[in-house]
C-alpha cells in the first residue's frame, strides 16, 4: 500500500519528508503510523502531533492505502 508522508517545520527535508509535496511511501498492511515514522528515519521522540488524513491520531494508528499522513514537532506551547 502506498501513502503519503508530509512534514512540518524542523522536521521537514528533502529526503525524507517534506512540506509541500509530500513523499511517497510503500508500507505493507497493517503497518502503523509509528512504523512510518521509523521508515522515515525521524526520531519518535521529535514528533508532537501526527495527522492522517487531516485528523489527529496516536503513534498506533494502522494505516490504510492512500492515507495522507502528516507529522508536527512540538511548537511555541505545545
Amino acid at each position: 500500500m502506498n501513502v503519503i508522508l508530509r512534514c512540518f517545520t524542523i522536521l521537514a527535508n528533502a529526503e525524507s519528508c517534506n512540506f509541500s509535496e509530500g513523499k511517497p511511501y510503500h508500507l505493507t498492511e497493517g503497518q502503523t503510523v509509528a512504523d512510518l515514522v521509523d521508515k522515515a528515519g525521524i526520531a519518535i521522540k521529535n514528533v508532537k502531533v501526527a495527522f492522517v488524513n487531516s485528523k489527529i491520531v496516536d503513534f498506533n494508528t494502522v494505516l490504510t492505502d492512500g492515507d495522507r499522513v502528516g507529522l508536527t514537532p512540538a511548537v511555541g506551547g505545545m
